[in-house]
């Protein structure tokens, strides 16, 4: 269509990234999407786990990932100027 703008999705994210911090967009069953981003901690039976920094472990069917890549791990915490 001409004029139109869009995004290509694409799923860069491979069992070879266990271990790595990644971001994964996934469509719902209501037909939204939602993100989950953390350390891949493992890719089995068509199933990835990742840990989001809270701790907190989430099973994500591969079938329903429709974009994802590795990210950066997470920054440090700024530390705030002491007061003097």
């Amino acid at each position: 269509m001409p004029g139109r703008i869009g995004a290509r999705l694409v799923v860069s994210v491979t069992p070879a990234d266990v271990g790595a911090r990644v971001s994964l967009r996934r469509r719902l069953p209501t037909g939204e999407y939602s993100d989950v981003v953390g350390v891949l901690e493992s890719w089995s039976g068509g199933v990835l786990l990742v840990r989001r920094r809270t701790g907190e472990l989430v099973d994500v069917p591969e079938g329903i990932v429709v974009a994802g890549k590795v990210v950066p791990p997470t920054p440090p915490p700024r530390r705030r100027p002491r007061a003097e």
